[in-house]
Order: C-alpha cells, then structure tokens, then sequence
C-alpha cells in the first residue's frame, strides 16, 4: 500500500488527531471533511475503531503499510505487551528519533533528512529512515549540514526533549538512551484495538 500523499489537513481531521505535532489542524473545524463534517454522528463498528486506530498510528509516523505490520510482527517476539512494545519500535525509527530530538519541526521532515544523508548514527551516515536506533547510539548532524535552515528552524522552535533521549543543542548531537516507556508516548493511541485489528 502506497504512503499517503494527500492533504495532511485533511487527514488529521479525518483522524482527529494531529499530524504535523502543532495541533494546528484541529483548532478551527475540529470534526471530519466534507460538507456533513460537523453532523457527523456514525458509530463505528468495533472493526472500524479498530482500523481507524490502526490508521491514526500508522500516519502518525508516517509508514506504509507494510513496513508497519512488519514492525507489529517484530514487536510480538519481543518479551512483554504487544501494542506497547510496538509503539516503542515505532519511537525507535531514525526519522522519529530526529524529530523527537527537535532537528526536524515534523517526523516528514525528519524523513527527508535521513534520506538526504544529513544524519549520522554514531559518526556513521545513514540514510533509511527506518533503521532502528539502539540503546547508547548518539545521532548527529553532518559538519556540512549544520547550516541547514530546516534544522536552526526547528532548534528554535523546539524546547523538549523526551526523557529517553539527551540533546547538546550546540553540537546538534544527542543519544538514544534507552526505549520509551507507556506514559512517555503518544497518549491519544489506544494500542490494545491496533493488536485486536492485526489478530482477528
């Protein structure tokens, strides 16, 4: 399934919830598109929670599909809760790291820097954006793209940093500590209807 290139806007109201992290979207029409948006009052079924659950995660960060249920099959052999385990993956993809670490203003930003080869992982360049990041690497950006304008943007903009991870703004460096916790991750995801959807 091809990544979704529409109107992110439109999306997010779509989804009720934000995709580019400024919350932006939802202040003026906080109901879905279309000329019936606000009168909207379809209930979904529990297999529509499900996937519309599934949806709101997967835009979230900006996977296909497949790579998302890849990362969901990785997640279940990994000792402890399924959907938690999950979403921590999901935190440890370079791009999201990126973003998390304030680099990028938002995780498609964050992309295509990785892309661009403007990353580096423990000196390293790396340029998939969903390599996973290890416990104890350090991602920092190229000598040569330190002027970039996205990046001082985004520093300025930007004033947390999640616990899981340090930052040294002055030499755009920081370390992925260890892997998020529940409480330190997206709280409008209900995890639980994600692995009920991928296990009926």
């Amino acid at each position: 399934m091809a990544r979704y290139t529409g109107p992110s806007w439109k999306l997010s109201r779509r989804l009720g919830i934000s995709l580019s992290g400024t919350g932006k979207e939802l202040e003026k029409r906080p109901y879905a598109p279309g000329q019936h948006g606000p009168n909207q009052r379809k209930k979904l079924s529990e297999y529509g929670l499900q996937l519309q659950e599934k949806q709101k995660l997967r835009h979230m960060y900006g996977v296909n599909e497949r790579q998302f249920r890849t990362l969901f099959e990785k997640a279940g052999k990994l000792s402890g809760i399924h959907g938690e385990n999950f979403m921590a993956l999901l935190e440890s993809r370079l791009d999201n790291v990126v973003y998390r670490l304030g680099l990028a203003r938002t995780r498609r930003a964050a992309r295509q820097l990785v892309n661009h080869g403007h990353i580096l992982v423990n000196g390293s360049r790396v340029d998939i954006p969903s390599y996973r990041v290890a416990a104890g690497q350090t991602i920092s950006v190229r000598e040569k793209s330190r002027n970039l304008d996205v990046i001082k943007e985004a520093i300025e903009v930007n004033n947390f940093v999640p616990d899981f991870l340090t930052f040294d703004a002055d030499k755009l460096e920081g370390t992925f500590t260890r892997l998020p916790e529940r409480s330190e991750l997206p709280a409008e995801i209900n995890e639980a209807l994600i692995v009920e959807f991928y296990s009926r």
